[in-house]
């Protein structure tokens, strides 16, 4: 099954790749910012996948959980790393605390009832083929005390390709305001 995937993969990228150098030949302007890197575009959505998956299995089940150990590998702290959420900004200490916190005590156990991207608003893009931004806006619903929150935010996750794995080097978060029709 991986060969499989791998050999798609492969496939498009290839395709990408002859469609996008005929395009520069026309403007050379853009060419990093149009190139779609597909692979690294999956992988960073498999990595995306993996931390809801860690979270949703994490919850409740507290502060130095496995699952929140695993949550904050996916994380490259560090000097460089910060998090914007509510206004404030957090350093790789801040962040760490803020999200064993929130996953692994205040959520119920079990209380992770849908972590995914509203609509069709998940966006990646991939840069040199090592650092990419994912933008969506969140549709979680989250069980604390008992009571369901629906938490719609703005969120963007810039990832790093370090040592052959995805890792977040910042996170922001702000409300999400729907468009008045």
């Amino acid at each position: 099954m991986k060969a499989i995937r791998l050999l798609m993969v492969s496939f498009f990228v290839l395709c990408v790749s002859t469609s996008t150098v005929v395009a520069s030949k026309k403007s050379d302007n853009n060419a990093v910012i149009d190139q779609d890197y597909l692979e690294a575009q999956a992988e960073v959505l498999e990595t995306f996948m993996a931390i809801g998956e860690t979270i949703t299995n994490g919850a409740g089940q507290g502060y130095g959980s496995p699952f929140m150990d695993q949550l904050i590998s996916f994380h490259a702290y560090g000097d460089k790393f910060v998090e914007f959420n509510g206004g404030k900004s957090f350093d790789s200490a801040g962040n760490e605390e803020n999200e064993r916190t929130l996953f692994g005590t205040i959520v119920d156990a079990g209380g992770v009832k849908r972590f995914a991207p509203l609509g069709d608003s998940l966006k990646i893009a991939v840069y040199y083929g090592n650092v990419a931004n994912l933008t969506f806006i969140s549709d979680f619903i989250l069980e604390i005390g008992g009571v369901e929150y629906t938490i719609n935010n703005l969120i963007t996750l810039l990832f790093v390709k370090t040592k052959g794995e995805w890792k977040m080097v910042h996170e922001h978060h702000s409300e999400y305001t729907p468009a008045e029709e």
